[in-house]
């Protein structure tokens, strides 16, 4: 009966606007909006445009977004690459000649069944995995038949690369990359981009990265969601083989800016390899000549032991980081934090909560008078907004910066050039509180002044929004170009 009624409702709703326009074909939006709230059908959806909340806020950003006075002239980026091999879970595994099963997780892979079986354990789930493939051979053979596979994709990977890629899209910006680069990777990355000579391997790091769509099936499986599952066989990124040649090669280029990435590739390795070349990591950043800032990216990670020793041996070495909410989560567990009690975050995250845990990063392990620390910057990300949290005095050009983070955001995930106001949609919440732990105080989010600016006991905070593609293109390697665009738009103070 409700049903019918809805249907009946829709039905004289059509030809009462049918009437309406045929009697006063200039009636205002906003009469109509108010005609069909009167029916109590919800209220009537923006139309996208210049108009819109999206839109008002992709304008106000155009007008927020100015280069800083001092700019970078040459970065260097080191030190994690790999070429992404991006396909059909489902069709590789019918090429390898495997027939549907059942799944079985397994944390490191030895064979195809074990991948077959790992495989149909996550995409029973919908769930995104990540496994390390350790016969050498067998992955090759994967690795060869992927890569030469109908449809299969190849990309820059690798946050380092990626990172060194989006600053390289500025024709104005020299750019180094040490990272292993094999033939493939090479011709993939832009012609702005230097690879030192000891850089170059002869056969590319794969990581293959095996896609499903939300309701695919293959037998008796059914995906819940679309995913992907990836694997690789990478002894370089892993061991971080190429930090010395990146450190030995600063001092030919002279960057003004350092990007490290490639601290999380460690996890498959012993507690006495992770605690010998985070050692080695330290001399090589006491190496960077003084005054040159050290961004470090980091990314997802499971293992506690090696996040709180970067936490303790790396982040007083550094001087800004880039993250998102389950790295900062993840980062508070490991290391006794601000809201380390919570298991994981449910929605959006609370941007009371994330600003508390910033500060506190920030208090504990930045810089300071009793404290002979360099980090003075973080940038936060996810989905549906970011947070450049900076100690005062250091840097300038941060509402830009937060704010050119954010659109790249939009943009890169939309594939487009600009914001599309029909593709993106708000998120973020309309308003919030700044502090669960202190006196916070409450915001009320305006498109027409979408950067929110407070201060706690000598740190700033920068909010924006995101505008999130509805139908993102491509995902991976997001969270890179978003620190890249930050750090672009950013000035340092020379002290």
């Amino acid at each position: 009966m409700a049903l019918w009624r809805a249907s009946a409702y829709a039905g004289f709703l059509a030809l009462a606007v049918g009437c309406v326009f045929l009697l006063d074909p200039q009636l205002p939006g906003s009469a109509l909006r108010s005609l069909w709230s009167s029916l109590q059908l919800g209220p009537a959806p923006a139309p996208p445009g210049p108009g819109s909340p999206e839109g008002r806020l992709a304008a106000a950003w155009d007008a927020l977004i100015v280069r800083p006075a001092r700019r970078w002239r040459r970065v260097a980026v080191g030190v994690n690459a790999c070429v992404d091999v991006v396909l059909s879970g489902v069709k590789l595994l019918q090429a390898l000649g495997l027939n549907p099963g059942n799944g079985k997780d397994h944390t490191e892979l030895r064979s195809r069944n074990d991948l077959k079986e790992a495989f149909i354990h996550f995409m029973g789930k919908g769930a995104a995995a990540e496994r390390f493939f350790s016969d050498k051979e067998t992955f090759h053979n994967i690795a060869q038949i992927a890569s030469e596979f109908p449809g299969a994709q190849h990309y820059v990977g690798g946050n380092a690369a990626l990172i060194g890629q989006k600053f390289a899209a500025n024709s104005d910006l020299k750019v180094l990359l040490c990272g292993p680069v094999g033939p493939k990777l090479h011709e993939l990355l832009d012609d702005n981009v230097f690879v030192p000579p000891e850089s170059l391997q002869e056969v590319d790091e794969f990581h293959l990265i095996l896609e499903y769509q939300a309701g695919e099936e293959w037998g008796q499986l059914k995906a819940p969601h679309a995913n992907r599952f990836i694997f690789s066989h990478d002894l370089s990124n892993g061991a971080m083989n190429m930090l010395e040649v990146f450190v030995s090669s600063l001092e030919e280029f002279q960057p003004d800016l350092v990007v490290l990435s490639g601290l999380h590739m460690m996890e498959g390795q012993s507690k006495e390899f992770q605690r010998k070349r985070l050692l080695e990591v330290m001399t090589s950043i006491s190496d960077i000549p003084t005054g040159i800032p050290v961004h470090l990216e980091l990314a997802s990670m499971t293992n506690r032991e090696l996040m709180s020793s970067i936490v303790h041996q790396v982040f007083s070495a550094v001087t800004s980081l880039g993250l998102n909410e389950q790295e900062l989560l993840f980062l508070s567990q490991s290391a006794s934090g601000p809201h380390s009690s919570l298991s994981s975050w449910t929605g959006v995250p609370d941007v009371g909560m994330v600003s508390d845990i910033l500060f506190w990063i920030l208090k504990e392990h930045g810089k300071s008078e009793s404290r002979a620390s360099d980090l003075t910057r973080i940038h936060f990300h996810t989905l549906a907004y970011h947070i450049l949290a900076t100690v005062d005095g250091h840097w300038a050009n941060q509402l830009a910066a937060v704010a050119a983070g954010a659109r790249v955001a939009g943009t890169q995930a939309c594939a487009t050039e600009t914001i599309d106001t029909r593709r993106v949609s708000l998120k973020a919440p309309r308003e919030f509180m700044t502090s669960r732990s202190a006196a916070g105080s409450r915001v009320m989010l305006n498109p027409n002044e979408p950067v929110v600016e407070w201060h706690r006991e000598g740190v700033s905070f920068h909010f924006t929004p995101v505008l999130v593609c509805k139908d993102p293109v491509r995902t991976v390697g997001l969270g890179d170009a978003i620190s890249a665009e930050g750090l672009f738009y950013s000035e340092v103070h020379s002290h």
